[in-house]
């Protein structure tokens, strides 16, 4: 019966549509060098912008935090040291990749996350294709108001990068942190080191 049902849900499973707007925190994960980043994160879908505040989790000698604000319409990227101010205003050559999941994706899987009477539904989504075995990207988001829960991409056969979501509320607070600081209108053009 159960197996069943999840053939079913498979048969009739539709993408759906993640919120547009929306604030958070995240831990990005770079498989290659073992480095998680934790931030806070603002997400505006409609605008093609990405704020992105490092979060300080533990005193780290000699590393650098930043904020990051990504306006993809405009091709540009600022990174603000956070205790100086300083700023680098570097071109983006990446096109814009929404969080969420695109119209042509596979189904992948729905389950459960968490334990019994706390668990959250969520359905498994690629960019797998049948002529192709392998995905380059897997997003998980939960079947109740399509939030992100994580998203992974690889390359060349092994996994690059994963990002883990949570803390989301949708909307954004303050429109403001798009706008970078007027340390930025002397911007340097090159990205600074997050170390000594």
């Amino acid at each position: 019966l159960l197996l069943r049902g999840g053939a079913a849900a498979a048969a009739r499973a539709e993408p759906c549509q993640a919120p547009r707007q929306w604030e958070g925190r995240t831990v990005f994960y770079e498989h290659g060098s073992g480095r998680n980043t934790r931030a806070a994160v603002s997400y505006d879908g409609p605008n093609q912008r990405l704020r992105i505040l490092e979060e300080r989790k533990a005193l780290i000698p000699c590393k650098k935090f930043f904020e990051y604000i990504l306006l993809y319409k405009d091709a540009v990227m600022f990174q603000i040291e956070q205790v100086t101010k300083l700023c680098s205003k570097i071109a983006l050559t990446e096109p814009w990749d929404p969080y969420d999941i695109p119209a042509n994706s596979t189904y992948e899987d729905q389950y459960y996350i968490g334990g019994p009477g706390d668990e959250v539904m969520v359905q498994e989504w690629s960019d797998r294709k049948p002529a192709r075995k392998l995905e380059s990207w897997v997003g998980v988001y939960t079947v109740k108001d399509c939030y992100p829960v994580q998203e992974t991409y690889t390359k060349n056969y092994s996994v690059t990068t994963s990002t883990r979501f949570f803390d989301i509320h949708p909307g954004i607070a303050d429109p403001s942190v798009f706008t970078p600081p007027s340390t930025c209108q002397a911007a340097q053009l090159t990205r600074m080191k997050d170390e000594c």
